[in-house]
């Protein structure tokens, strides 16, 4: 199979971001008002609390094609819910173990704590990640050709 070297140039990585609906999306809808700009491929998926988000989307957004998947929050002690954020980072830390043992790079996936007034931060999150995903290239590790066109 040979590659066309025109499509590796026009690489965009397929970002899944979980927000929470309390601080990280509303962190994202600032950005948006302000007129921040970050990768269009960045695709957003609110969550009520970072703590509900069950492990195993995360690597469903892999099997589907996302070639990073960053989940965001409220900063620990300031979550709507408590203990949310918690939850989280004991269940990440499981989950990053588990790609470790798939074969999925850890700079693949990212816990970022933003609050709802962090629209720069958001914005500069969603850059760096992206940036970062995009020199490892495109996820084939659990890619479902199912998905495919």
């Amino acid at each position: 199979m040979q590659v066309n070297n025109d499509t590796e140039k026009d690489y965009k990585p397929l970002i899944v971001a979980f927000c929470c609906n309390w601080c990280s999306y509303a962190g994202a809808d600032l950005a948006g008002n302000n007129r921040l700009s970050y990768p269009a491929d960045v695709k957003i998926i609110r969550v009520p609390c970072s703590g509900r988000l069950n492990p195993l989307f995360v690597l469903r957004a892999f099997q589907r094609g996302a070639d990073g998947v960053i989940i965001c929050g409220c900063h620990p002690g300031d979550c709507h819910y408590t203990t949310g954020n918690y939850y989280t980072r004991r269940r990440m830390a499981l989950l990053f173990s588990m790609l470790d043992y798939l074969g999925i790079e850890r700079e693949r996936t990212k816990v970022a704590w933003i609050s709802a007034a962090e629209g720069q931060r958001f914005a500069e999150t969603m850059n760096e990640f992206t940036s970062q995903v995009a020199s490892l290239g495109k996820n084939k590790r659990l890619e479902d050709l199912r998905c495919k066109n």
